[in-house]
């Protein structure tokens, strides 16, 4: 079977929207990207800072509600059928429930073919690429940097804190079939 989904999962800050747009350059067909933070942007700004919806604390943390769980549903389920329709997609992810975030995907894209990618970066890393950033509440990085991994299976793990993106691109571009 040819890969038709790509799952980089990862913390805040880990460098997986550089990975992605790196990816869809060295990646032979096109591959459209779909990213969580555009998810979070394509919300009304109700749902952005609400216990029903999504909730960023001031010490990095994220709380998600039912209706943004409703929401992500209806995403994923629009992810796996562009990938039926025939179009490579390259997910970018934030696992913050772990395994459960992961079995949520899986049972989306059930019957695709897909490759699991974590992306770790050391937190120190992370930490200065959030301040670099500066749209990221200060300890998201932190707090998301272990905890999206615990529990997570994968394909292939990547490590951005002393590589570059291109690179990190090319090694996971090697195990797409």
């Amino acid at each position: 079977m040819t890969t038709q989904v790509i799952v980089l999962n990862g913390g805040s800050s880990s460098g997986k929207s550089g990975i992605v747009r790196c990816l869809q350059a060295v990646l032979p067909d096109p591959w459209l990207a779909a990213a969580i933070d555009s998810l979070v942007d394509a919300m009304p700004a109700s749902l952005r800072s609400s216990d029903a919806g999504i909730e960023f604390t001031a010490d990095g943390g994220v709380n998600l509600g039912a209706e943004f769980l409703r929401l992500e549903a209806a995403w994923m389920e629009g992810v796996a059928a562009t990938a039926r329709a025939g179009v490579g997609v390259i997910v970018d992810d934030v696992f913050l429930g772990g395994p459960e975030s992961q079995e949520r995907w899986r049972k989306a894209l059930v019957g695709l073919d897909v490759l699991w990618v974590g992306v770790r970066c050391e937190t120190p890393v992370a930490e200065g690429r959030e301040i670099a950033r500066g749209d990221r509440a200060r300890g998201m990085a932190a707090a998301q940097a272990d905890l999206v991994h615990r529990g997570v299976v994968y394909d292939l793990e990547i490590d951005t804190t002393h590589a570059e993106s291109l690179d990190c691109a090319r090694s996971i571009a090697a195990r797409v079939t």
